[in-house]
């Protein structure tokens, strides 16, 4: 019987969450995987040999015997392209991903007759955002008979430590212009622009939050089918969260299209902490219920990004590992529902929603 749980990129800065959260729930069964075998040998000797490690190439076709005793990969690193899913799912194995890039995921989701076919269960937007965006983004609309706009606003702490991945991506998307749906129609935007004034709670206050590519926008307006979708950025610095607009504003940040430019960046965020480890969601949803225009807001709160992100990695992976579900290819929203994921969360986060009467 299969029983392997293998955490692609697990003995990186999420990934190691991921394992060690997962190796405590099924003792023995956890790998940490990835193309340097004495990365992963040296990270399941800090955890006494609880995580195992295993050499896994995840680029091109894998051979079959490569997958046999897996039951369920988790994977930590991003892909250019889908071969490895196919052949994970052609062989039944349960599949979730963390990545937040949308033109990954959008080729994933034409994998779904795949994973029915081989009877696994693909579930994608794992993490803050995708993922618990997305869930609580669909939690508002159910509140409403009708969602005509969901506005998604993140604020991430400077002081924070994230991994080199995540530092290069969101460096690689401040000069970034992308596709959004807008009033049922498509319009390009562009990272950093077009500033959203946004109450984030009682001890944040109001923030100025600037569109940014997360996945989670794209991959809502094709679950939820609402009109109109955006997802904006802040950090808890209004200093540094104004200073990145106006290199936006001024063609300045163009530069970071040039390698040594970009990778000073890179090293730059990932050495400098200029604010808290925290981070706040807040999710504005406009519609009608019961022939009343309404808007629902929900604010989230927490600390360590990173590390919430390999927990809500753990809290689906044990849902999947324990219990099967509907084969193919999902979103989190399309599976899971937010009030049992944010309990399984415990004190991670803290949460609050209110509904107004009015237009927004």
């Amino acid at each position: 019987m299969k029983e392997q749980i293998v955490v692609v990129g697990g003995y990186g800065h999420v990934g190691q969450t991921v394992c060690r959260e997962l190796a405590a729930l099924f003792p023995g069964q956890v790998y940490a995987a990835g193309r340097s075998l004495e990365r992963a040998e040296q990270f399941s000797r800090e955890t006494g040999g609880v995580v195992k490690p295993m050499r896994l190439d995840i680029h091109g076709t894998p051979e079959p015997s490569a997958l046999a005793d897996i039951r369920l990969l988790v994977m930590c690193v991003d892909q250019t392209d889908t071969v490895f899913v196919r052949a994970c799912l052609s062989q039944g194995i349960d599949y979730l991903d963390i990545t937040a890039d949308d033109r990954f995921l959008s080729r994933a989701e034409g994998l779904h007759r795949d994973a029915e076919q081989g009877g696994a269960t693909a579930v994608l937007s794992i993490g803050l955002a995708p993922g618990l965006t997305n869930l609580l983004a669909a939690y508002a609309s159910r509140l409403l008979d009708r969602t005509d706009t969901i506005d998604i606003s993140i604020m991430l702490g400077l002081g924070d430590q994230h991994g080199k991945a995540a530092l290069e991506w969101t460096v690689d998307n401040l000069s970034t212009t992308y596709a959004v749906v807008e009033h049922g129609s498509n319009r390009r935007v562009s990272s950093f622009t077009d500033g959203r004034r946004t109450d984030f709670g009682a001890s944040l206050g109001r923030r100025t939050a600037y569109r940014f590519n997360f996945a989670d926008q794209h991959a809502l307006a094709r679950t939820l089918g609402a009109p109109s979708v955006a997802t904006r950025l802040c950090f808890d610095s209004a200093a540094i969260t104004g200073l990145v607009a106006g290199m936006r504003a001024s063609g300045v940040s163009r530069l970071l299209r040039l390698r040594p430019v970009r990778d000073a960046a890179v090293r730059l965020l990932g050495h400098v902490k200029l604010g808290s480890a925290g981070f706040a969601l807040k999710i504005d949803t406009a519609g009608e219920k019961d022939g009343r225009r309404l808007t629902v807001e929900c604010f989230l709160q927490g600390e360590r990004e990173a590390e919430l992100t390999g927990r809500v990695a753990v809290v689906i992976a044990e849902a999947i590992y324990r219990s099967r579900q509907r084969h193919g290819i999902y979103h989190v929203e399309q599976l899971f529902q937010w009030n049992p994921v944010v309990s399984a969360l415990g004190q991670a986060v803290t949460w609050s929603y209110r509904v107004n009467d009015g237009p927004e």
